[in-house]
Order: C-alpha cells, then sequence, then structure tokens
C-alpha cells in the first residue's frame, strides 16, 4: 500500500453496536479519529508541529454510510492527506470491512492548523506546503472522488 495511506485495523466490539446490533453512527467518528491520530503517528511532518503547539482543527466532517458493520468484524480505516489549500485541507477516510474488502464508511474532513498560542489560523504556505505536499494522495472511495 502507499506509505502516504494510513491503515489502521478496527474490530468491532459489543460497546461500539445501537439496538439494532449495528455500529452506532456515533462510534464511526471514533474509528476516523483513530485514523487520523495514527496517520500523524506515522508522519512526523504532523507530529513534529502537534507537539510543538500546532493543534489541526476538524471544521467540517462529511461521511457516506455504506454498509452496516456489525459484531466482531475486523474493519480497517485507511487515512490519507487529500487535498491542501490556502488556510485548509483535506483527510479523506475509508473503513473497509476486511473479510470481503466491502467499503463500510468513505468520509472527508476539512481541518484547519491553529497556533495554540495565538489562536491564529496557520496558512498553509511556505515551510508547511513544502512538508505536506509530497503527502497528498486520494482513496478512491472518498465522497471528493465520485
Amino acid at each position: 500500500m502507499d506509505s502516504r495511506i494510513t491503515v489502521t485495523h478496527v474490530r468491532v466490539r459489543g460497546f461500539h453496536l445501537d439496538g439494532y446490533g449495528h455500529v452506532n453512527h456515533a462510534r464511526y467518528l471514533e474509528f476516523l479519529e483513530e485514523g487520523r491520530w495514527a496517520f500523524v503517528d506515522d508522519h512526523p511532518e504532523f507530529a513534529e508541529a502537534l507537539a510543538a503547539g500546532v493543534a489541526l482543527v476538524a471544521v467540517n466532517l462529511n461521511i457516506d454510510y455504506r454498509r452496516a458493520a456489525v459484531m466482531h468484524d475486523d474493519l480497517d480505516v485507511r487515512t490519507c492527506l487529500s487535498r491542501l489549500g490556502g488556510r485548509s485541507g483535506r483527510v479523506s477516510h475509508e473503513i473497509v470491512h476486511r473479510r470481503s474488502g466491502e467499503v463500510v464508511v468513505a468520509a472527508s474532513l476539512t481541518f484547519v492548523l491553529l497556533d495554540q498560542r495565538s489562536h491564529e489560523v496557520i496558512a498553509l504556505d511556505g515551510d508547511w506546503r513544502q512538508r505536506l505536499t509530497p503527502l497528498v494522495t486520494t482513496l478512491d472511495s472518498t465522497p471528493e472522488a465520485h
């Protein structure tokens, strides 16, 4: 797999389920967040900046629920940086059922980087653009790919 894409394994447990025996929609947000943090861990371009007082702040999230996940399903959360703008970027996700390969969820999250001392949005130019541009790629199933 492309090194710009981070894959995080999640096993569906009982506490993830709703009254119908499916993963509760809100739990997918946690799975996606786990994928973003794993992406940060895998890419020092982000990790070093976050450790130095920069916050990745979600400003918009779009989720396309495609298939139910149930108890004991093994899921892979695929995460990548899919777009850089002037002041915001986009992280794309897909949650894939490991056994069948079916996409369970496709999502895109728009973010800004925030200087935690000044509370100002950081422009994605100069050093930031140079650091992050090599990480940009796409996933086939995310909403912006269609």
